[in-house]
């Protein structure tokens, strides 16, 4: 499948890192390092504007490596790019652990995975089938 991109980045564009990857990995677009405090919410460039088809989303991953190792997530994971979306991609990181985090211009901060999707035409009822399930929720299926 072929994307319209514009790299307005100093790095290349971004790629699958294995035949078998999911993801591809983002990278921060900044001149200089950017102190990340603990709590702390930043907003950070990727340089990369995209042109999805319809029926597809670009969905924005944390980087495990990042979370496990630095306590660095994203505030809305996954996060949504729309097919009609034209601007710039930027990536809302934040800091969960207790000691600040030095994040250097170029560095992989999220994994991006293009995906289909559809769209619903709601068919109001006032009832549902049954399931084995029903209305069971957070822990219902088990440990």
């Amino acid at each position: 499948m072929k994307i319209k991109i514009i790299n307005k980045s100093n790095f290349a564009l971004p790629k699958h890192a294995t035949p078998y990857s999911a993801g591809m990995d983002l990278r921060a677009n900044i001149a200089e390092s950017l102190t990340i405090k603990p709590l702390e919410r930043v907003l950070v460039p990727t340089g990369l504007f995209i042109e999805l088809p319809a029926g597809y989303e670009a969905q924005i991953r944390p980087r495990s490596g990042l979370a496990i190792k630095y306590g660095l997530s994203l505030v809305n994971t996954p996060g949504t790019i729309d097919a009609d979306y034209r601007g710039e991609i930027k990536i809302i990181i934040i800091n969960l652990s207790s000691v600040n985090f030095e994040l250097k211009p170029g560095e992989r901060i999220a994994q991006m995975v293009i995906a289909r999707f559809e769209q619903v035409e709601w068919d109001e009822t006032d009832s549902l089938s049954d399931s084995d399930r029903g209305a069971g929720g957070f822990g219902s299926t088990g440990k």
